[in-house]
């Protein structure tokens, strides 16, 4: 389980678009069953955390998923 996460981990951080301004890394959840997700996503607007865990959390929410933690964000 390990080492498929971290498979798709990296598969995740290859695939980020690279003409994105600013790109976060995330962990996030969905209930029953529990299942755990990881990814990285393009975000508008200012390149922080704060900004990053308003607009995944909207987005997230919609797909059903709930925001556990930005992990990281970074310019492109």
């Amino acid at each position: 389980m390990k080492q498929m996460f971290l498979s798709l981990a990296l598969f995740a951080l290859m695939a980020a678009p690279a003409h994105a301004g600013c790109v976060a890394e995330y962990k996030a959840k969905s209930n029953n069953p529990l299942q755990l997700f990881y990814d990285v996503a393009q975000i508008n607007g200012p390149c922080t955390k704060a900004s990053a865990s308003a607009q995944l959390s909207q987005q997230l929410a919609a797909r059903g998923l709930t925001l556990l933690k930005v992990l990281s964000v970074r310019q492109n």
